[in-house]
Order: structure tokens, then C-alpha cells, then sequence
């Protein structure tokens, strides 16, 4: 009998190692190493695992100005704020990864999806973690059409396999990879070899047979998707769905994309039918007071390919501790405390014994620096307890010797501005059109002072 092998494998790197130990040699993460056996299993077939990136058969070494340019028709998914993250519709052969926290929405999300691509084409819904009975309980709920959706439930990849063979299914759903096992491994469902080697078939079939791929994957309470790294390399496509548990409101956001632009941004309202899309997400979170207020100002963000509007707070108070408190929700604090110091530098405002708060409204994350100015003129608005004016939207760049650089897309951010009603706006130099927008009144800076003196 062949002696088994006991390896460990990070969870966030995948590299492989002889022993258990608290730190990742590689990647230097803590405690995300995993035991795993690795048998001696029977040697696979020498074209078993042929075809991974398409056809099973090697067509040879081909030149670049040969390769067949022919665009694969995108299949929708009945849903324009998915299709918007997918990069236009579902594309066949792709294997796509959905993720987020217990209680988002992802199965409801893919419910729906199935529902409607099951009267245009053969689909196939698998499940692993609910019954059959519980779907249909949470489809008849939601008011969903179930006569043309076909339900499996399997845990096993193997049989799973020959069930697709069999009936050639256009789009399938793998509720979750988590709970897939192959059987030549020996290790427990969600481990890493099993979630390695489940979406490795499963991504080979659908690749060889043009068959649209939808996984659902669980995510680590730090947000991150669970299972093996390599996972992610394997998909063409990641999104994950985010949303507070107090909230109404999801946001669908693309990490990875091989068909599109990553970071789109799609939005949904969790109502008693589903998930609806909201088509005006700029709407929501600018649902202010009908009074102004001190340290409220809306900013202009760029998510994927369209512009959002988004109001951003800040609150400053006096310390009563010996070390100030500064708290960024929604923001990278790092980044507010940089912007700080250059206010201070560059403005002569001195917030250096006071608390300061940032929150973006809504629960939007803003990662890129066009939201550096409108903080600061948050900040400022709120340590002098002067409102800002309800019309005036506000981004930019700002450096540490106190520039206000241009940011990407300025034009376009300004006409969605002009759209939603506002009239005014303090924009990097750079970035004023040089056609005057209507009923606009823009003024352009180059240096925070020059920002500080406009309002």
C-alpha cells in the first residue's frame, strides 16, 4: 500500500510546505496554513487533463496574425447592472466566481439569473448546501418563473460530470465550490486540494464544451474569498457582493475580469421579490437633508466606466484624550492622515488636537485619490462650522507640497454633476472643459490654498 503524505498549503498564497507553522514562508501571512493528505491516487488518463484552456486536441504553435479574431457572442443575463460587472453579458466557456458574506444575496442574485436565461436556453442549477425543497420554497417566494429552470442536487464532481455530459446544459450554477469534492482525494470538502481540484474539472468542462460556468464562493470573515489563491487564477471571471446587514442596498463589484474593465460597479435594492437593479445609483446616496449642514460636501468618484456621486462627512471635535482620534469610514485612514498634515502644512488650519471623523455615505468604498480635496473641504466646513453650499460638488488630487492634481475623466465627472442639478464646482485646473458646461459655474485651482480661498 502506497504510504499517504501529509502536506500544509496556505490559504492566501498556496504555496506548499513540509510542516504546520505559524507564518507563511512565501507571504509572510499568519495562520493560513492548512493539512491536507495527499494520496496515492490512481494515475490519470494521459488526456485527462488535456483541454483546459479550450480544446482537447493541440492544434500545434500557431502565430499571433493567425489566431481566429472571431468575437464570441455574450449572453445577457437579463439583468444590465450584472451584465455592466460581467463587461457586457455572460461569455460562453467562462467560469466566473462570485463571492460574499452569508446572507448577501449571491444565491438570490443567481436564482433570479437562472430563472430568466432558463426560458432562452437549457440551464442547470446545482446545489450543495440547500435542498431542493429550499430553493423552490425561495423561488416561489420571490415570485420566480420555475417551470423551464432544471435542479440538481450534488456534492460529487465525478457524477456531476457525467450528469453534464449527458445533458449538455448551456449555463450552470455550482452552489457552492466549497462543498464540491472529487473522489480520488482523499481530504474533507472546502479543504484546500478539494476546492483546487473541483474547480479545476469543473472549469476544464466548461471551457471544452462552450458552457457558461457560475460559482459561488465563501469568503473569510476578513472579507476575502476562502479556499486556495490559485483559485482565483483559475476563473476568467471574480465579483463579489457586498452590503451591510443593516442595509437595503448591494453593491456588485468586479476584482477580476478576462472580458472586461475591472472595479465596475453594479447596484441593487434587497426588496421582498429579489434583488432590483437600481439604475441611478447616484440617487441613493445623495438623499441629503433638505438643510445644509457643516461638514457635508458631495464628490464626484469614478467607478469602472461611469461616474458617482457620493456625499462625504466629516466630523471635527475637540480631543478630550492626549492622543487625537481620527476614524475614516469608507476612506483609507492612512490617506486622511497625509491629507491632514498637508492641510495643516499648506492651509494653516491646525487639526492636530482635534478628533477627526470621515465617513462616505452609503457604505461606498472609495479607493482612488479624486476624493482627497472634497475631504479636506469636509474637514474644514466642520472645524469652522460654516455649511458648504448644497450645489457645490468637489475632487481632485492633492500632493504633499500642496498641489491639487488632475484625476482621470474630469469631464465626464462634471457633466454627471450638471445632470443631477449642480451648479457649482472646484475642480483641479487641469480638469476644467475647455467648452463652459450650462448652468455650470466652475472653478479651477493649483493649490490647496487657492481651494481654501474660494469658499
Amino acid at each position: 500500500m502506497a504510504k499517504r503524505k501529509t502536506a500544509y498549503v496556505c490559504n492566501d498564497c498556496g504555496s506548499e510546505h513540509a510542516k504546520w507553522q505559524g507564518q507563511c514562508t512565501d507571504c509572510g501571512a499568519w495562520n493560513t496554513l492548512q493539512e491536507f493528505v495527499v494520496s496515492a491516487a490512481k494515475t490519470p488518463a494521459r488526456d485527462a487533463l488535456a483541454g483546459y484552456a479550450g480544446s482537447a486536441g493541440s492544434q500545434g504553435i500557431q502565430r499571433l496574425a493567425d489566431v481566429n479574431l472571431e468575437e464570441v457572442p455574450r449572453v445577457s443575463s437579463g439583468m444590465q447592472e450584472f451584465d455592466r460587472v460581467l463587461g457586457g453579458g455572460l461569455v460562453p466557456g467562462s467560469a466566473i466566481l462570485i463571492g460574499g458574506h452569508p446572507g448577501a444575496g449571491k444565491s438570490t442574485l443567481l436564482l433570479q439569473t437562472m430563472c430568466a436565461l432558463a426560458a432562452r436556453m437549457p440551464a442547470l442549477y446545482v446545489t450543495g448546501e440547500e435542498s431542493l425543497q429550499q430553493v423552490a420554497m425561495r423561488a416561489k417566494r420571490l415570485g420566480l418563473p420555475t417551470d423551464q429552470l432544471n435542479m440538481l442536487s450534488e456534492t460529487s464532481v465525478d457524477r456531476l460530470l457525467q450528469t453534464l455530459q449527458q445533458h449538455q446544459p448551456k449555463v450552470v450554477v455550482i452552489d457552492s465550490i466549497q462543498v464540491m469534492h472529487v473522489e480520488g482525494v482523499e481530504s474533507a470538502p472546502g479543504s484546500v486540494s478539494q476546492v483546487r481540484e473541483s474547480a479545476a474539472a469543473l472549469t476544464r468542462f466548461a471551457k471544452q464544451t462552450g458552457t457558461i460556468l457560475l460559482l459561488v464562493g465563501h469568503v473569510t470573515k476578513d472579507g476575502t474569498l476562502a479556499g486556495p489563491k490559485v483559485l482565483e487564477h483559475m476563473i476568467d471571471c471574480s465579483i463579489m457582493l457586498e452590503g451591510d446587514g443593516d442595509s437595503r442596498f448591494r453593491t456588485l463589484r468586479g476584482i477580476k475580469n478576462r472580458f472586461g474593465a475591472i472595479n465596475e460597479l453594479g447596484v441593487f435594492a434587497m426588496v421582498d421579490t429579489g434583488l432590483r437593479e437600481v439604475k441611478n445609483p447616484s440617487s441613493i446616496f445623495l438623499s441629503r437633508s433638505g438643510e445644509a449642514a457643516a461638514g457635508s460636501v458631495v464628490m464626484v468618484i469614478w467607478e469602472g466606466t461611469r461616474p458617482l456621486l457620493v456625499e462625504i462627512q466629516a466630523l471635527v471635535d475637540d480631543s478630550h484624550f492626549g492622543h487625537p482620534k481620527r476614524v475614516a469610514v469608507g476612506l483609507d485612514q492612512n490617506r486622511m492622515n497625509l491629507l491632514l498634515a498637508a492641510l495643516h502644512r499648506h492651509g494653516g488650519i491646525h487639526l492636530g488636537d482635534q478628533d477627526v471623523y470621515i465617513n462616505v455615505v452609503g457604505g461606498v468604498k472609495v479607493g482612488e485619490t479624486a476624493a482627497d480635496l472634497a475631504l479636506l473641504l469636509a474637514a474644514l466646513s466642520s472645524f469652522r462650522d460654516q455649511p458648504l453650499p448644497q450645489d457645490l460638488i468637489v475632487f481632485g488630487e492633492v500632493g504633499l507640497s500642496g498641489e491639487i492634481r488632475p484625476v482621470p475623466s474630469g469631464q465626464e465627472r462634471i457633466k454627471e454633476a450638471a445632470k443631477h442639478g449642480f451648479t457649482r464646482a472646484i475642480v483641479p485646473k487641469a480638469n476644467v472643459p475647455r467648452q463652459p458646461v450650462p448652468g455650470m459655474t466652475i472653478i479651477g485651482v493649483e493649490k490647496l490654498q487657492q481651494a481654501l480661498d474660494s469658499l
